[in-house]
């Protein structure tokens, strides 16, 4: 795993405008950062990432299904009680799912570990299935790559066929595409996948969650009044579960991408009970409830609430003394404590690999870099190469 500098591209934010990608600088900062990338080799790639991707995610599923059948464990996930019959039955009916990152601390040589699991809304998803491949297809045009370089990278691929998959297992209805309105990188990751989607044949739909409505019966609506029979929603369950029309989700029979059995993986609880199942496990680190945090030898631990988006409200903690933390507005729920494990560093960058699955495929990976030892929603993406 290397750092290789070069020149950008001279026209790459024009590029970038012009196929859509319009949150490729946020905040004044740069958010696409093409004036580096990573190399790996094939062998650290297959070896080392794509086959623990899959193992990894084996084992998540087992948490699941442990979890959805012990109320003391759902209470410690803090899934509102409410919701517990719907996420079972979510389960037991197997209801697809389209697409997560595990996100992994690797350093080219040891282990990749599991830092989390973003099940239910990863993003990063465009600049990592298409752009970051546009990079790599420009590069090798003008020289500036070897003969040969390659990137490990299907996502797209596999998203098509994901949502073809679905169009031939669903009932012949529109599926919305839904986000949250004001923010750039949310409207165009669901872009993206509405794409796709139509590319796979799929008729589809768009709507801002805060436009979606109840009908009498208690079915939802889009902002236009059409029935929502399937949708994506680029919005967290635990957003959901907890809101006013959360008491309507079971019974508005809406299909929904993430399913609601998700609300289990994209819980930091998940942590805990992967090394209770899997314990010494060599893609896990020690990870513990906070009523067990004696349990822990580790001197250094990363408190980290159960439910926490982009970095936020986590804590490093050496004995009891916070050697960083970030703000948020996330851990009224509680929390857990996974070992500290460093993250490569470059320079004065920390390197974050998100590993990418589509359905239970491992399907890619992207590069995120930050200055800061917790990575966050500032933080800046890399591309990668495999190494001819």
């Amino acid at each position: 795993m290397q750092r290789h500098l070069i020149a950008p591209r001279a026209n790459w934010q024009q590029q970038a405008e012009t196929y859509g990608f319009n949150f490729h600088t946020m905040y004044g900062e740069p958010y696409w950062d093409e004036s580096r990338y990573y190399a790996f080799t094939l062998e650290q790639i297959e070896r080392d990432l794509e086959d623990p991707t899959a193992e990894i995610n084996q084992m998540c599923l087992e948490v699941v299904d442990k979890v959805v059948q012990d109320d003391a464990l759902l209470r410690k996930f803090a899934i509102p009680e409410a919701h517990w019959e719907m996420i079972a039955r979510s389960w037991r009916l197997k209801d697809p799912a389209l697409y997560a990152r595990l996100d992994l601390a690797y350093d080219g040589t040891s282990p990749a570990k599991l830092l989390e699991n973003n099940a239910d809304t990863p993003t990063s998803l465009y600049e990592s299935a298409f752009f970051q491949w546009l990079w790599l297809d420009e590069r090798l045009k003008d020289g500036t790559l070897a003969d040969g370089s390659d990137q490990f990278n299907s996502i797209q691929e596999q998203l098509i066929a994901r949502f073809a998959q679905l169009k031939q297992s669903w009932p012949p209805v529109p599926l919305h595409f839904a986000c949250c309105q004001d923010t750039d990188e949310d409207r165009g990751t669901v872009q993206y996948l509405q794409d796709c989607a139509e590319e796979a044949g799929m008729q589809t739909l768009f709507t801002y969650i805060e436009s979606i409505g109840l009908t009498p019966q208690g079915g939802f609506v889009d902002g236009d009044n059409r029935p929502m029979h399937a949708a994506f929603k680029l919005y967290p369950w635990e957003f959901m579960l907890r809101e006013e029309f959360g008491d309507h989700i079971d019974k508005a029979q809406t299909r929904w991408l993430e399913p609601s059995w998700k609300s289990v993986l994209s819980n930091k609880a998940l942590l805990p009970m992967l090394w209770k199942l899997f314990p010494n496990h060599p893609n896990l680190l020690p990870a513990y409830f906070a009523d067990e945090r004696h349990l822990a030898s580790e001197s250094r631990l990363v408190e980290k609430p159960i439910y926490s988006r982009e970095g936020a409200n986590v804590r490093i903690l050496d004995g009891n003394q916070a050697i960083a933390d970030s703000e948020g507005p996330y851990g009224e729920e509680g929390v857990i404590y996974q070992a500290f494990q460093d993250l490569p560093k470059f320079g004065d960058d920390y390197a974050l690999i998100g590993s990418w699955l589509v359905g239970d495929e491992a399907a890619g990976i992207s590069v995120r870099e930050d200055h800061s030892l917790i990575t966050q929603d500032l933080s800046r993406f890399v591309p990668h190469i495999i190494l001819p």
